[in-house]
């Protein structure tokens, strides 16, 4: 009996540590982690847009309805302005920056306990992301809740001033987050961000029955995600520059922290050749380069390519050259880190697929849409300032068209490149 004793006890031990290492107040600081860090970069970001400003003391209810948008959740515009006026307000945007930060943290907490592992029962992986999921619904409720806010519209001295005076019309907007779609597009968020994790994450354990993907789909992943980050990590340097040399800082960081990804990926599907169509109006306007904002500011729909924004700025061609080192070196990777066994025009296909899904993400996650509009007895242009409008949109198709084309050009020669590398696989011989 007794030599039986010490065998169970190190047993229970070690299934005692492997609880620890999956419990629940793990999942409560990865989730904490990744909304603060969220929160924290939203404040900043609104702080530097000057949303400190607003009336109300709104200014943590516009944050929390910034961290609603940045996972994938609605925030709703309302307006009563009585019974003769109108308003109408929508606003469609993700402020990837945020978006950005925090699955970065979510991520890195989801997979900090399964490292230095081969393999992981498909069990223990989804027990493990439903207690994050849990507390993560948690989190979404609590930001749908703290995301509403209602303010007056001052009618100003004109026209519809004096007529909203004379009938009594305070005209008032507010905003509220929509509980039902928060939560949705909250947790399908949360399953992306743990999915690429683990796709990304060539340590991360996998069930078995999934381990035979992980070389088709872990080199690929990587090189997508990388090429993302390194974007957003050469926009920030540039961002740096421009708010030391140029002035008007405060609205670049307010730019950088709510949405440089939005503005590096959307100049990346440029680059490769695809087009926006979009459109600016009104007084008002989302943060973005200035270039951006004149190409837009046109009575009619504005084509966003390297053409037009040539006609501006000749050194926008600069994003080709760009496009081609960062692809280039995104394929060389790729293959570098796939087995030797995988072929050349393997690589390309799987370069072309990679570069597709990722520019479609782009294409879904960085379109704009916002309109205001305000009026009385149906007079809403007589003062102006009233209305506005600003969408952009990418033309899906052809973006993909350009990615695929990319791909195929930059797989087969990262594969080539990659032909001196020793890699997975290989075995070494005299002949």
């Amino acid at each position: 009996m007794s030599p039986q004793t010490p065998s169970a006890a190190p047993a229970d031990h070690s299934g005692a540590r492997a609880a620890a290492r999956h419990g629940w107040v793990q999942a409560l600081v990865a989730v904490l982690a990744g909304l603060v860090v969220m929160g924290v970069v939203a404040a900043l970001g609104l702080w530097a847009s000057g949303a400190t400003d607003l009336p109300d003391n709104a200014y943590p209810r516009v944050v929390a309805a910034t961290l609603v948008t940045a996972v994938g959740g609605t925030v709703e515009f309302t307006g009563d302005a009585g019974a003769i006026a109108e308003t109408k307000a929508g606003l469609t945007v993700i402020p990837l920056s945020v978006t950005l930060a925090g699955a970065l943290v979510l991520g890195a907490g989801f997979l900090r306990p399964l490292r230095h592992r081969a393999v992981a029962g498909a069990r223990e992986l989804a027990g493990w992301a439903g207690r994050i999921a849990v507390l993560w619904v948690l989190v979404l409720i609590g930001l749908a809740l703290a995301a509403r806010q209602t303010f007056q519209v001052d009618l100003g001295n004109g026209t519809i001033g004096a007529i909203g005076d004379l009938f009594g019309a305070t005209p008032e907007v507010g905003f509220k987050a929509d509980m039902a779609q928060t939560l949705v597009f909250g947790v399908l968020w949360l399953v992306g961000v743990l999915v690429i994790a683990l796709l990304v994450a060539r340590g991360a354990p996998l069930p078995a029955r999934l381990l035979r993907f992980q070389e088709s789909v872990r080199p690929a992943a990587y090189a997508m995600v990388l090429l993302l980050l390194t974007c957003v990590g050469i926009g920030a340097v540039i961002g740096l520059v421009v708010a030391a040399t140029r002035g008007h800082a405060a609205e670049t960081f307010a730019v950088m922290l709510l949405g440089l990804p939005n503005v590096v990926w959307l100049a990346f599907t440029i680059g490769l050749g695809a087009t926006w169509n979009g459109r600016v109006d009104g007084p008002f306007g989302l943060p973005m380069p200035h270039l951006l904002d004149e190409v837009l500011r046109t009575p009619d729909i504005s084509a966003v390519n390297l053409r037009t924004l040539s006609d501006y700025d000749g050194r926008i061609w600069w994003l080709v050259v760009i496009d081609a080192v960062l692809l280039l070196g995104a394929a060389f990777l790729m293959a570098a880190r796939s087995p030797a066994r995988v072929r050349a025009w393997q690589h390309a296909l799987h370069m072309a697929l990679a570069l597709a899904l990722t520019v479609l993400m782009i294409c879904l996650l960085g379109r704009i849409s916002a309109h205001y509009g305000l009026s009385i007895l149906g007079l809403g242009d007589i003062d102006g300032g009233l209305k506005g409008e600003i969408f952009l949109k990418p033309q899906v198709w052809g973006a993909l068209g350009f990615a695929v084309l990319w791909g195929l050009v930059t797989g087969l020669l990262g594969a080539l490149l990659a032909k001196g590398v020793r890699r997975r696989g290989e075995v070494g011989s005299a002949g």
